[in-house]
């Protein structure tokens, strides 16, 4: 049995310009961090016991004997791409909502290719995980989606991220003196809107279009520096969160779908409570809204946005990470033979050969004498 868990994460600058049509051709970077809200995921070979040869537990449960039977696109290629040639069971748990911009489809894949590595005896770098992830969403899995996710699910932490023309990707952790930390973290304030959006199709409303908005590009870009420039200085924290109401102004702008009425309402009654700026995590349209408002403003802001779920968070710096590994004992030959015939049910016997009848065994209880 493993099981990993991988961090979502909040992206606070430079999101648009992680998609490859984008940054291979100009380069892009990102400002993010990972959170402790998490994707469990629990992979083990499964026991030559049933009809059944997969059995996958997410908002569905299916029990599959192919593997293009299994509904579930990223489960099906992760299978496909690791070469698992026995039978898996996997459960999935989440901390958070699914389509709700906070990374969970990447890290679900992140995780998943990480639980698959363990199972087959392997330790595979945080590099690994990330391009091989970003390989299955978008090359596989013909996801409109960027590179940051996968990347921050991986590595986990605080960190400056750089999309190369190359195709290099590279991770600078953010070192800043603990006080300052403190006065960052102590700022931001995370809420549920309720909505719910798949990131693919709001991003496919202004990727295909990315050159035609390297304005807008260049700006959320240039912000990432700007950021990471005030949080090195002693300048008033307060410059960042108004810096992420200008991002988010920029970013509003390259699409209509990154916004909408109900969730400019949502932050403009947030900013008249006190928030400095803000922003909807990931590609936009609905999911979770990161605010930046000084403490004393806190319970204000809560009382206003009384109809939204208040998520409070910290940073981590794991990523993904394999959290239970359990050696079982190796089914191997034992479910060649069984492929070859159909597993008997089990049934119970009253003395009559012609009365067999199927049943459900009846479970073992433990006596303490």
């Amino acid at each position: 049995m493993i099981i990993t868990r991988t961090p979502f994460r909040i992206s606070f600058f430079g999101g648009g310009t992680d998609y490859p049509g984008w940054y291979r051709e100009h380069g892009g970077t990102v400002l993010a961090t990972t959170i402790d809200k998490y994707c469990y995921l629990s992979c083990r070979y499964l026991p030559p016991f049933f009809e059944h040869r997969f059995r996958v537990v997410y908002s569905k449960i299916q029990n599959c004997n192919l593997l293009d039977e299994i509904e579930h696109p990223s489960v099906r290629e992760t299978l496909r791409f690791a070469e698992v040639q026995r039978g898996v069971e996997i459960h999935h748990d989440g901390d958070l909502p699914a389509r709700s911009g906070m990374g969970s489809s990447s890290a679900f894949t992140v995780g998943l290719l990480h639980a698959l590595y363990a199972l087959k005896g392997r330790m595979p770098s945080k590099h690994q995980l990330a391009s091989e992830s970003i390989h299955l969403e978008q090359e596989v899995l013909k996801e409109t989606v960027g590179s940051q996710d996968q990347v921050a699910a991986a590595y986990g932490g605080f960190n400056h991220i750089s999309f190369h023309p190359s195709g290099e990707i590279s991770v600078r952790p953010m070192i800043l003196p603990t006080d300052r930390m403190q006065e960052l973290t102590s700022h931001l304030m995370l809420f549920y809107t309720g909505i719910k959006r798949t990131a693919a199709h709001v991003a496919q409303g202004y990727v295909p279009s990315l050159q035609d908005k390297r304005r807008q590009l260049r700006i959320l870009r240039d912000m990432v520096e700007e950021a990471v420039a005030i949080l090195a200085s002693k300048d008033d924290i307060r410059c960042f969160g108004n810096l992420l109401h200008e991002a988010w102004q920029a970013k509003r702008a390259i699409s209509d779908r990154i916004s909408n009425p109900e969730i400019d309402e949502i932050y403009e009654t947030a900013r008249t409570a006190g928030a400095l700026g803000g922003k909807v995590t990931g590609a936009g349209g609905g999911g979770f809204l990161l605010l930046f408002a000084p403490p004393r403003c806190h319970n204000h802001i809560r009382e206003k946005l009384g109809g939204l779920l208040h998520v409070p968070f910290h940073f981590e710096s794991s990523g993904s990470q394999v959290i239970f590994y359990d050696l079982e004992r190796d089914y191997t030959a034992a479910e060649e033979d069984t492929r070859q015939r159909k597993i008997i049910p089990f049934r119970e016997w009253n003395g009559d050969a012609a009365n067999v009848r199927e049943t459900t065994p009846t479970p073992m209880v433990k006596v303490d004498f």
